[in-house]
C-alpha cells in the first residue's frame, strides 16, 4: 500500500509519483468559473517528473500484472468503497474547481458515479477464447496487459472520466501515468490519493502541469497506450505525437450530436428529455445534443416549450441550495460560445431566450435557444461546448437524416418518436458511434462507447472497453 498525504489545502495538492507526493518548484492557481477567485494550487510538473513517474510505472507494472485476477477486482472495489465514503470532502472541491451544482447531476452525482463505473468494472472478466479444440489442436487467445497506459482527462467530469481512463487499465493490470486538465486538476489529485491508499506503489501516479507534459507523454518510448478524452485538434496532436513509437490508441474525440424529432411526437411529454439532453453539465458534454432537427408541423411548439424550460432553469454558484446549473467552466470557452451566439444572431437566427451574459463575476452564460438555425451557421456546423441549442426546422425525414450525418463528428445521435420501430430504423442510419432513442447522452458502463469519423478511435466501457486495455496473444497447440 502507497503512503500518500493526507493534508488539506492550497499547498497539499501535490503530484503523485511512486505512491508518495512529489514536490514541484512551482505551482499554478486553479480559478473557481463561479467567482474567478483562487480555489488552490496546481503543482507545476515538469518533463523530468514525467520521466520519474513513467519510470515507477514501468517498475511497478511486472508484479501488478501478475497479480491475480481475484486480487486485482478485490482492489478496484476497495477503490470504489472509498471514493464513495470521499463524497462529502470530492464534491465541494470539484465544484469549487469545475463549477457544476453540488446537487442534481452535479458534483456529488458523479463521484458517486465513479464509485458506480469503477465498481462495474471491477466485475468483468476477459476469460480465454478457446476457438478450436479437436483432433487437430487446440487454438486458445489469452488477453494481457499492454504496460503503462498514460492518461490525458478533460476539465468537464474530471473525476469520472479519470476514472473511466485509470480503472479499466488497471482492472487489466497495466499501470497508469495520468495528467488532468490543469483546468480542473485538484479532485483527480484527491482521486489518485485514494487509489494510491489501495494499489503498490507505482501503479497509479498523477503528473500535472502545462501542455507540454500531454506532448511529452504521447511520444514518450516508456508509455504503451494512450488515452485521451477531449477536442479533435490535440486528439489529432496525439495520433501524430504516438506514431514514433507506434501506440496504441483510445480517442474521445469531440463531438456535434444530432437529434431528430419526428412529427408524431407531443412537444411537451418530449420537452424536458430535448432539454436536459442539451444542457447537461450545462452543455459542456461530449455526448449531448448539439444540433436538434424538429418536423416543420411541431417545430415552434417544440421551440416554445423548451425556452419556458431555458428561461426557468436556476443558474448561479454551484454551491447554492436549487441552482440547476453553474458557469461555462473557463474564460476561453466562455467567449467561443458568445462568439457563436452571435454570429447565428447575425447571421438571421432568433434568440428565443439567453443569449446575454450579465457581465460576470464568473463565466455565466444564460440557458439559450436558438431558433432558425441553419448549417452554415459556425453554431451548428462546430461543436460549441456550452449552454446553448440551435434548432433546425426540416420536412422530409428522409433528407434530415442526410443532413444530420453532414459533419466531419460521428460520437452520438438520438431520434425522437412514439413510433418505436421507425425510430430504431432511422437511428441506425445515423453516422454516429452511439443512437438513442427518446433520449440522448445515456451513457452506461455496460454498453461500450466511442466514436467514428473524427469523433474518435476506439471504444470504452464493457468487455469491448476492457479489452481495449489488453493485447492479445494466440497460443497454438
Amino acid at each position: 500500500m502507497a503512503d500518500t498525504a493526507t493534508a488539506t489545502g492550497a499547498d497539499a495538492f501535490q503530484n503523485i509519483i511512486n505512491g508518495r507526493p512529489a514536490p514541484t518548484a512551482g505551482s499554478q492557481p486553479v480559478l473557481d468559473p463561479a467567482t474567478g477567485t483562487p480555489v488552490g494550487q496546481m503543482p507545476l510538473g515538469t518533463v523530468e517528473d514525467l520521466d520519474a513517474a513513467v519510470d515507477a510505472a514501468r517498475a511497478a507494472f511486472p508484479a501488478w500484472a501478475a497479480a491475480s485476477d481475484a486480487d486485482r477486482q478485490a482492489a478496484c472495489l476497495k477503490i470504489a468503497d472509498r471514493l464513495e465514503q470521499a463524497i462529502p470532502e470530492l464534491a465541494p472541491l470539484l465544484t469549487a474547481e469545475q463549477g457544476k451544482p453540488i446537487g442534481g447531476f452535479g458534483s456529488q452525482w458523479e463521484i458517486g458515479a465513479a464509485a458506480a463505473w469503477t465498481r462495474h468494472t471491477a466485475g468483468l472478466e476477459l476469460p480465454v477464447s478457446v476457438l478450436q479444440d479437436n483432433n487437430e489442436g487446440r487454438v486458445e487467445v489469452h488477453r494481457k496487459p499492454i504496460g503503462v497506459v498514460g492518461s490525458i482527462t478533460p476539465w468537464n467530469f474530471p473525476v469520472l472520466i479519470a476514472a473511466w481512463h485509470i480503472i479499466p487499465a488497471v482492472r487489466a493490470g497495466n499501470c497508469v501515468v495520468i495528467k488532468p486538465s490543469p483546468n480542473t486538476p485538484l479532485a483527480t489529485i484527491r482521486f489518485v490519493e485514494i487509489i494510491n491508499q489501495v494499489l503498490p506503489a507505482g501503479v497509479v501516479n498523477i503528473v500535472c502541469g502545462a501542455d507540454e507534459i500531454g506532448a511529452a507523454m504521447s511520444a514518450h518510448p516508456g508509455i504503451d497506450k494512450m488515452v485521451f478524452t477531449g477536442s479533435t485538434g490535440t486528439g489529432r496532436k496525439i495520433m501524430a505525437s504516438a506514431a514514433e513509437t507506434v501506440k496504441r490508441l483510445t480517442l474521445e474525440l469531440g463531438g456535434n450530436d444530432a437529434a431528430i424529432v419526428l412529427p408524431d411526437v407531443d412537444p411537451q411529454a418530449v420537452a424536458e428529455g430535448l432539454f436536459w439532453g442539451a444542457f447537461l453539465n450545462n452543455g459542456q458534454t461530449c455526448a449531448c445534443i448539439k444540433r436538434l432537427y424538429v418536423h416543420d408541423s411541431i417545430y415552434d411548439a417544440v421551440c416554445d416549450a423548451l425556452s419556458a424550460l431555458a428561461a426557468a432553469i436556476p443558474m448561479g454558484d454551484g454551491r447554492q441550495d436549487g441552482v440547476a446549473l453553474g458557469p461555462v467552466q473557463n474564460a476561453m470557452q466562455f467567449e467561443r460560445v458568445k462568439e457563436l451566439v452571435e454570429e447565428a444572431r447575425a447571421s438571421g437566427a432568433r434568440i428565443l431566450t439567453g443569449g446575454a451574459p450579465s457581465g460576470g463575476p464568473g463565466y455565466f452564460y444564460p440557458a439559450t435557444i436558438v431558433a432558425d438555425a441553419e448549417h452554415g451557421m459556425r453554431l451548428v456546423d462546430e461543436e460549441q461546448f456550452g449552454p446553448v441549442l440551435p434548432v433546425i426546422r426540416y420536412t422530409d425525414v428522409e433528407a434530415v437524416i442526410a443532413r444530420a450525418n453532414d459533419n466531419p463528428n460521428g460520437l452520438g445521435g438520438s431520434v425522437w418518436s412514439q413510433d418505436t420501430e421507425r425510430a430504431r430504423a432511422l437511428a441506425l442510419q445515423l453516422e454516429c458511434g452511439t443512437a438513442w432513442i427518446n433520449k440522448h447522452g445515456m451513457i452506461q458502463p455496460n454498453a461500450p462507447f466511442g466514436g467514428i469519423k473524427q469523433s474518435g478511435v476506439g471504444v470504452q466501457f464493457a468487455e469491448a472497453g476492457l479489452m481495449e486495455n489488453t493485447v492479445g496473444q494466440t497460443l497454438i497447440m
